[in-house]
């Protein structure tokens, strides 16, 4: 009997190793399916080593759909994370006031009133971009942005302002006083896209934090404008030493004035950046200036990717709305081209006054890529009008399609790769137009499979050797105890008197 018991104590570690063993082998088999999300989330690439980081989500090039939210993949995250960023951001979005391009019923009403409250956290689109991936090479210092529109507030560039110390008033091209005055408010919304510092609070900021902002008012108070305008607002910036000009509102003809501005600009060593059509408009013809050429000519997207940002019109003649509509507004007819895309739905930016607004609009995409244009400046200041925005069209996300796409023109923006990209050299050198530049190749995610099977195998040959240590140890318990047991029955069956 005691012989038994103990064989029952060795056959229990047995039958545990058995039921272990048959566990992990099930674990096994559900290994991959977990590894295959943990390669995934992994797979992105550094940012500054050979172009944008590759998660799941970022568009490889020739079968992607345009800007399939690379912007977490651009600082390596999880894969999906732009999208999910965007739809967040979209919910906080929609807590906060819109800014709009123009103030119709100012007359009414007065200036734009400032919002009640300011966002805690960053908009979608610095997930998307990931502008601070490049802050340690350029933060755009020593760059002056001109923010050619309805001019900034001055309460931005004071005190605690998001553009405190670096923003410089200019002219009024329209009406009394300088620029400081932005009744329409949405300058100041352009400006610290740009340019807005780093909050605390971990709220929304610009792309080159570090630039200045040069203020020129060329709207009147309810932000609309002229050709003439346009022009001298234009010329001033470019007088004023501004390496970008940022033109916040785009005119439907175009006029002998503006275009000479234009090259005037591009002379004094001026990149000009425009929306190709104005927010949340329809259009069918091109827009000026991003109808000139040299102007880098901005569409926006959706945090999906997709064009957004400024209806489309439909066969009849009316607007489509928003749905489904391009960022460059293209409608029946329209043969505006479009360089560059970027952010540009539901974004969140400051106002006058203070607070956050809601910004929809390629206006606001075009203040995303200026600020991109600051941060390469900022590294590369020797560039070129002409090489600066070959730099910015040859390192964008490529959108699977013949370049340039009429939609997307040749990406979205991205400022890690145009900052810190090896390939960015030959642009700087003049030497890799845009039109012939050889792809930014996006790694696609590695196949998992290998490392899949390389895990599930050293996981179960692990797991078997852990367990099959225990049973060894488990074993040899068992038999001193066995040993143990049948000691005191010899002990018992020797000193026990029994009857004759």
């Amino acid at each position: 009997m005691s012989t038994g018991r103990g064989r029952g104590r060795l056959a229990r570690p047995a039958t545990a190793v058995a039921c272990g063993l048959a566990a992990l082998a099930a674990l096994a088999a559900l290994a991959p399916e977990a590894a295959a999300g943990a390669v995934a989330g992994a797979s992105g690439s550094g940012p500054l080593a050979a172009g944008p980081a590759a998660a799941t989500s970022a568009p490889a090039v020739g079968n992607a759909v345009p800007g399939a939210t690379p912007g977490a993949a651009a600082g390596g995250g999880s894969a999906g994370a732009g999208a999910a960023a965007g739809g967040g951001a979209g919910t906080q979005a929609a807590e906060f006031p819109p800014m709009s391009q123009t103030l119709s019923d100012v007359r009414q009403n007065g200036c734009r009133k400032p919002a009640a409250r300011a966002a805690d956290r960053p908009s979608w689109s610095q997930v998307f971009l990931r502008p601070e991936a490049v802050w340690p090479l350029s933060r755009g210092a020593g760059v002056t942005v001109a923010v050619i529109g309805s001019g900034v507030d001055a309460g931005a560039g004071s005190g605690s302002g998001a553009l405190a110390g670096r923003l410089t008033l200019g002219p009024r091209l329209h009406g009394d006083g300088d620029a400081g005055r932005d009744c329409v408010g949405h300058g100041t919304a352009l400006a610290t896209l740009v340019a807005g510092r780093r909050p605390a609070d971990g709220g929304p900021s610009g792309v080159a934090p570090a630039a200045k902002v040069l203020a020129v008012a060329a709207t009147d108070d309810a932000g609309s404008t002229n050709a003439d305008l346009l022009a001298r607002g234009i010329r001033a910036a470019a007088d004023a030493g501004a390496r970008i000009g940022l033109v916040g509102a785009p005119i439907a003809e175009a006029a002998p004035a503006l275009a000479d501005a234009v090259g005037y600009a591009t002379a004094k060593g001026m990149l000009l950046v425009a929306p190709v059509g104005p927010d949340n408009q329809a259009v069918n013809a091109p827009v000026y200036p991003a109808g000139y050429p040299g102007v880098l000519a901005v569409a926006a997207i959706g945090s999906d990717g997709a064009p957004a940002g400024a209806g489309v019109s439909d066969s009849g003649g009316g607007s489509a709305g928003q749905a489904g509509g391009a960022a460059a507004a293209l409608g029946p007819g329209r043969t505006s081209r479009v360089d560059v895309t970027a952010p540009g739905e539901g974004l969140l930016a400051a106002g006058p006054g203070g607070g956050t607004f809601t910004a929809t609009g390629p206006s606001y995409a075009a203040a995303l890529v200026a600020g991109t244009a600051a941060l390469v400046l900022g590294r590369s200041p020797s560039l070129t009008v002409e090489q600066l925005a070959d730099r910015l069209r040859s390192t964008a996300y490529r959108p699977g399609t013949a370049l340039p796409d009429p939609a997307v023109g040749w990406g979205a923006v991205d400022p890690v790769t145009a900052v810190g990209a090896p390939a960015a050299a030959g642009a700087a050198a003049g030497s890799t137009p845009a039109a012939t530049a050889d792809p930014v190749v996006v790694p696609p995610p590695p196949d998992g499979r290998p490392v899949r099977l390389a895990s599930a195998v050293t996981g179960v040959s692990l797991g078997g050797a852990a367990l099959l240590g225990l049973a060894a140890a488990a074993a040899r318990v068992g038999r001193r105890r066995a040993a143990g047991q049948a000691g005191r029955n010899g002990q018992d069956g020797a000193g026990t008197p029994t009857a004759e």
